[in-house]
């Protein structure tokens, strides 16, 4: 399923065309301000999330329902098996030709979901490197259990000062990432983005964060995660694993999922622990997704409130874009 968006060779991939972009942290309301907002632009939807790419991860990813699908067209939704990897070349690839799809039917082009990653690379391009040496990162992940992750981040510092000098000495994914990319090409990761750092102002781009104040955020996440479980998120995990047998590396790792995977495999983990755990990794994510969207300049931040309606919010929105529009005297 996944073979028409490899891209074995290529290393740089360069930003997407002009599009919308509605994105925002977990549980922010991004797909109700969405189709609003959609039918608004008379534009179409592109997923700009890692893990609703999966077929039959509905419930913990909140897909968006089939009568939405309804209302508004989207796209990269279900494209990818979960026992299957989709790298973030792929992603853009796809990305990219959805663009190209979309606009021929001069309808405009709205990015909505919440991975950042996905946000950077297609607003700035991305330099994607070698393939991952899942063999090169056990071997780290087993050195791990004798050493501490600092010594690793004290090893980044001596082959990429300046990648190391950017990374939270326990940021361990991205530590491992640059070490592999240096062992694979001889060459630091540094030297390679640099051409990927500089972003553009927020007035030059399209680029809107539904931005709620972090006690209200975590309120909904955690009624959110409830929600989840109520409809079925442990039954769905379970018909994954019957259906698929062991979840890529990818989505056995979603939030929420990787829980209830450990709660099934457990003897000893109650369900309300589960949940508990769901909440807490998902207002973590909530938290990583908002300090990437500030250090990204094309954001817009759009102040949430619980009082306002979803056609409010959307309004919202065109209101900031049309001021921006609007020449000047």
């Amino acid at each position: 399923m996944t073979s028409e968006y490899e891209l074995p060779s290529v290393e740089e991939l360069p930003p997407a065309p002009p599009a919308w972009y509605l994105t925002g942290g977990t549980a922010a309301g991004k797909s109700a301000v969405a189709l609003e907002l959609a039918e608004r632009l008379n534009a179409e939807i592109v997923s700009l999330d890692s893990m609703t790419l999966y077929c039959d991860m509905d419930i913990g990813t909140a897909k968006p329902s089939a009568a939405d699908r309804a209302r508004v067209p989207h796209h990269l939704l279900d494209i990818v098996s979960p026992d299957q990897e989709f790298s973030l070349s792929q992603y853009v690839k796809a990305a990219h030709a959805a663009i190209s799809e979309i606009s021929s039917r001069e309808k405009e082009v709205l990015f909505v979901g919440g991975t950042p990653l996905y946000l950077k690379s297609l607003l700035r391009g991305v330099y994607q490197g070698p393939p991952a040496d899942w063999e090169f990162r056990e071997l780290i992940e087993s050195e791990l259990k004798s050493v501490p992750i600092e010594a690793l981040h004290e090893r980044l510092q001596l082959i990429d000062p300046l990648a190391a000098a950017k990374l939270h000495p326990h940021d361990k994914r991205r530590i491992i990432r640059a070490l592999e990319v240096f062992r694979a090409t001889g060459q630091p990761l540094s030297h390679r983005q640099t051409h990927f750092d500089d972003g553009r102002a927020a007035d030059q781009c399209r680029v809107f964060v539904l931005d709620w104040p972090r006690k209200e955020l975590h309120q909904r996440i955690n009624a959110r995660v409830e929600q989840m479980f109520a409809g079925g998120l442990i039954d769905e995990v379970k018909e994954l694993t019957r259906k698929y047998g062991t979840l890529s590396r990818t989505a056995a790792q979603a939030v929420g999922y990787r829980e209830v995977l450990d709660f099934l495999a457990s003897d000893q983990s109650s369900f309300k622990v589960c949940l508990e755990r769901v909440q807490a990794r998902t207002r973590q994510f909530a938290r990583r997704q908002n300090t990437w969207f500030k250090s990204l300049s094309e954001c817009t931040f759009v102040p949430q409130k619980a009082d306002l309606s979803t056609a409010d919010r959307a309004a919202e929105i065109l209101r900031i874009q049309t001021a921006r529009s609007m020449p000047t005297r």
